[in-house]
């Protein structure tokens, strides 16, 4: 197998098991030294895993929940292989219940874990990547948080708020060469038991999802990308914006704004905003448009 990351030093969060173990074997597979982090005993036996392959490997056993614990893992990987280039934030839990019957412990619980384990990591690694003028982030989202999932508030909530996290890290980062990208895996893990069908085990392994982390990751990765991945298929996801209305001028704008809903809902000519300034800046075309004789009418544009 080509060694498309060799010397590149990764940091995989929550790699004891799943779809970290797999990230973090693949990444080693393809000359990356890693860090396995994870709570338990399991870290341990990955990064030997990966020495008695060739590779190089040392566990870390912190909390992504303790900033301290992130802060201490990134000095270890700088300490043992003298750089940072690439962060998998992959831990994560689940607390599944309808919303009515959540407590708010666990609600705050899956967030805490998934989003502030993220910022933690990704905080802690930052500098360095800064320094070196070179970074790879990937934060693990999921079709839960990009599309809604019956009893999953909480974790759908946590993977849309990483796809938030991702889109202004993106922006941020470029001028240091950091690119951060999400990763929404479809795998059957520990995490998903008896959530999917039994031939799923099969089709649907963690390691067919690792061919997009490693497209993630790599020197001519992409940036502010949303990439599902499951079961060797790969598909991007986009938070969208359609062209819209302006009623600003009618007698009644909510009514009108309720009369032609489906309008606005139309995606015939929507586009993919380049940062969050574009929603005011497309509202205030539209609004100048209309009062400059409401050309954008004559266009379909209105």
């Amino acid at each position: 197998m080509p060694n498309r990351l060799r010397d590149r030093v990764a940091i995989v969060t929550g790699a004891g098991a799943g779809i970290g173990r797999a990230h973090a074997l693949a990444l080693a597979r393809e000359g990356a030294r890693v860090v396995v982090n994870d709570l338990g005993e399991n870290g341990q036996a990955v990064a030997d895993e990966i020495r008695i392959a060739g590779g190089q490997a040392i566990a870390h056993a912190g909390d992504v929940t303790q900033y301290g614990d992130m802060h201490d893992m990134a000095a270890a990987a700088m300490a043992h292989f003298g750089r940072l280039d690439i962060l998998v934030n992959n831990a994560g839990i689940l607390r599944d219940r309808t919303f009515a019957k959540m407590p708010l412990d666990d609600f705050r619980l899956v967030l805490d874990v998934h989003v502030m384990g993220a910022a933690n990591a990704t905080k802690a690694a930052w500098p360095h990547m800064q320094a070196q003028r070179y970074g790879r982030i990937v934060m693990t989202t999921s079709s839960s948080g990009l599309y809604g999932s019956f009893g999953q508030s909480n974790y759908g909530a946590a993977k849309m708020a990483l796809v938030g996290l991702m889109q202004t890290l993106a922006l941020e980062g470029t001028r240091h060469g950091i690119r951060v990208n999400c990763l929404a895996p479809s795998a059957a893990t520990a995490m998903t038991a008896g959530l999917l069908p039994p031939e799923a085990d099969g089709i649907l392994a963690a390691e067919r999802v690792c061919p997009g982390l490693i497209a993630l990751v790599g020197q001519d990765a992409p940036n502010r990308m949303i990439l599902l991945a499951g079961g060797g298929s790969f598909e991007c996801a986009h938070v969208t914006m359609t062209r819209g209305i302006h009623v600003s001028d009618a007698d009644d704008p909510v009514q009108a704004l309720c009369e032609r809903m489906h309008e606005v809902q139309d995606a015939g000519d929507q586009t993919v905003p380049e940062s969050g300034w574009d929603q005011p800046r497309h509202e205030l075309a539209k609004a100048l448009g209309n009062r400059a004789g409401s050309p954008s009418r004559k266009n379909g544009l209105n």
